[in-house]
């Protein structure tokens, strides 16, 4: 109990991004130049989205709540990194540490019920096109929408508290540029199996099934396809789907690779990598597919 006790009010150290690099003025510029074109990009996929009439579809309300999501998922971690990297001072309260895995994994989880989601606008507006705006009404938008952010805080919040209440022993420090779930337990001083196995069915139900129910969505949407007379109309629905494709295997790769292994199998730089890359390519199909 002591030893607990004497780790308690110690802060996590960040590792950060290539702990080893000397330029960091370079790498700190790089990053907020990403940061502030993802920032800008989303702000005005939003803004015009919201005052154009003719993009009050449910289509572009979905795409502009994924925005939302992907503007508030970067901006949750991308400030502090740049700022750790150019103060020099990579530490970080158990507080803000588990407020950051929790506003991490809710948008994550949000994003991942919404793309799903989006698949089925895209089946009903593509293979129901007559009962299209029966269907996706704009209350069934705002339930879409609530669905995707409850659901998102409400795993987010039963898996943050559960990955914090692990004693930490020994090095507190991170290896990644964020506290993040697999990156916290890697210092866990108990067994961890259980909850290991209890990420991966996690992983499963918020993973696996959403993916199986997009790509079913899609076989049905390319049965219809196939089954158009006109040219134009086969490839009008393939570009309206090529986008939305793109943020599927984009967001769901990564994240299968990060949270579907084992913890002993997991590199901290692929971690980081899957958990970057995938933010920063989603913002260029955002802009894409309006």
């Amino acid at each position: 109990m002591d030893k607990r006790n004497e780790y308690s009010n110690m802060d996590f150290i960040l590792l950060g991004l290539f702990p080893g690099i000397k330029d960091i003025n370079v790498l700190v510029s790089a990053i907020l130049l990403i940061y502030a074109v993802a920032v800008t990009t989303n702000s005005i996929l939003i803004f015009l989205i919201w005052v154009d009439s003719h993009l009050h579809t449910p289509m572009h309300f979905l795409l502009s709540q994924l925005a939302l999501m992907d503007l508030t998922l970067i901006s949750s971690t991308v400030p502090k990194m740049a700022t750790d990297l150019f103060s020099g001072k990579r530490s970080i309260s158990q507080v803000a540490c588990g407020t950051q895995i929790s506003f991490f994994l809710t948008l994550e989880i949000a994003e991942c019920i919404l793309i799903t989601l989006m698949a089925f606008d895209h089946y009903v507006a593509i293979c129901n096109p007559l009962r299209c705006t029966l269907i996706m009404s704009q209350k069934v938008c705002l339930q879409m929408t609530f669905i995707s952010w409850a659901g998102g805080a409400l795993i987010s919040l039963m898996d943050t508290a559960y990955a914090m209440h692990f004693p930490i022993c020994g090095s507190r420090e991170i290896s990644h540029f964020l506290c993040e779930v697999m990156a916290i337990l890697k210092l866990a001083c108990e067994d961890i199996s259980a909850y290991e196995k209890a990420v991966v069915m996690t992983s499963i139900v918020v993973l696996l099934i959403p993916l199986s129910f997009i790509l079913s969505s899609y076989a049905l949407i390319f049965l219809a396809v196939l089954r158009m007379n006109s040219v134009e109309g086969r490839n009008k629905a393939l570009a309206t789907c090529s986008s939305h494709l793109t943020v599927v295997s984009l967001y769901f790769g990564p994240a299968m690779l990060v949270y579907m292994r084992p913890t002993s199998y997991h590199s901290p730089k692929l971690d980081q990598e899957d958990c970057n890359g995938t933010t920063v390519f989603m913002d260029s199909v955002h802009i894409h597919k309006t």
